[in-house]
């Protein structure tokens, strides 16, 4: 079963992936006013790029993006086989470090500025997923992605404060609107694309399949909130990918200091104010 689910993840997730960064171009241009391109255009454009010649300005700028892919990879393979949720974010973190040092490698001052930004976006979105392992395995009592999985306890009535502080940051996982600092998906916000600015070809077309990845690996952590109901779980993601959409293109670009500023305050007011409150219960009913 381990081995199954992890080929599944290892084909799946990137063509569901795709499949849903195409449905977000879809909705977003009917949000606009305009038709759109087709479902399967990202994966047209991914194609386009590796038939690109591949321009870098540091060799090594690929090396960091291929462990960025790796370690993604890595990630969600711990985590569709049922591993260790800790390890499952210590990998994630450790792959978004790679993508960093990517952007810092390029030697480009809009790369370099990117890179930074997304140095914040890390320091902002650490705190509210720490809090949902703490948050979890105070409610299920593991660790173990696969026990989360399969567990029968409703972990969102647990946690409704460290769900809300996870569901804040998801913007910024998804890299959208109003959070969207280190690369732009729109050109209203920014012409040059930030930590991305300095790729090309092979390299770029790594990178987006990557961040195909990284989505559904966020939405398989949030799915951990609801896996009492498949069914209920299944409609709560498609409710929020869809209003993360919208969110995306209701709203500008906030400023840096806001961004971290609010983070931090919903994962300290919710996350640990349900965490306090899920132990002071706990103790009074042992």
């Amino acid at each position: 079963m381990k081995i199954l689910a992890l080929l599944s993840f290892l084909v799946l997730a990137p063509l569901v992936g795709g499949l849903l960064s195409g449905v977000d171009r879809i909705l977003s241009a009917r949000l606009q006013g305009r038709v759109g391109p087709p479902l399967l255009q990202p994966f047209y454009d991914v194609l386009k790029l590796f038939e690109k010649e591949n321009i870098v300005v540091r060799r090594s700028q690929n090396f960091y993006i291929f462990f960025f892919l790796i370690l993604t990879v890595f990630t969600g393979s711990i985590f569709f086989i049922g591993g260790d949720l800790l390890l499952v974010i210590f990998a994630f973190t450790l792959a978004d470090i790679f993508f960093v040092l990517a952007g810092f490698k390029a030697s480009s001052p809009y790369s370099s500025i990117g890179a930074k930004r997304e140095l914040i976006q890390m320091v902002c979105y650490e705190p509210a997923i720490l809090l949902t392992a703490i948050g979890m395995y105070m409610s299920a009592g593991t660790f173990s992605v696969s026990g989360l999985f399969g567990t029968t306890v409703p972990i969102a009535l647990y946690l409704p404060g460290i769900l809300f502080s996870f569901i804040y940051i998801l913007a910024i996982k998804f890299r959208k609107s109003p959070f969207d600092l280190s690369t732009s998906h729109h050109g209203h916000q920014e012409i040059v694309k930030g930590i991305t600015t300095e790729f090309s070809g092979k390299s770029l077309a790594t990178i987006e399949i990557t961040h195909w990845y990284e989505n559904i690996i966020v939405l398989g952590m949030l799915y951990l909130f609801f896996s009492f109901n498949p069914i209920l779980a299944i409609c709560v993601l498609a409710l929020l990918y869809f209003l993360m959409i919208v969110l995306d293109n209701v709203c500008a670009r906030l400023k840096w200091q806001f961004t971290l500023a609010s983070s931090w305050a919903v994962a300290l007011v919710f996350g640990v104010g349900n965490i306090i409150i899920l132990d002071f219960f706990k103790g009074v009913m042992k």
